[in-house]
């Protein structure tokens, strides 16, 4: 499952309320303590919850309770443009080589 498709299942409006975690896909559409999934105002279904868990009061056993419906897929890293900072940087140097060389 993709990070995508993960928020569309937010539990909101009758859809299921799923959590990654550790990147395995958790299904806490049954318990009360995620109606229209919110969990006691601090969390929302629908995302990749791994770091918020290492804060919680309850330990991943608990959670471990509920249906695994999937697994996350491994998010690609985001592209990183080259933007005009570095081109500027490169005519620099160019020049400063150029420079040089004709001394």
């Amino acid at each position: 499952m993709t990070l995508d498709e993960l928020r569309k299942q937010d539990g909101r409006d009758g859809r299921p309320a799923r959590v990654a975690l550790g990147g395995t896909v958790y299904d806490f559409s049954a318990s009360p303590l995620w109606k229209q999934g919110n969990h006691e105002g601090a969390h929302q279904a629908g995302a990749d919850l791994t770091e918020a868990l290492k804060s919680a009061p309850h330990v991943r056993a608990l959670v471990e309770r509920f249906p695994v419906v999937g697994h996350l897929e491994a998010q690609a890293p985001p592209k990183r443009r080259a933007g005009p900072v570095p081109l500027l940087l490169l005519a620099t140097l160019a020049a400063l080589l150029v420079i040089w060389l004709l001394k």
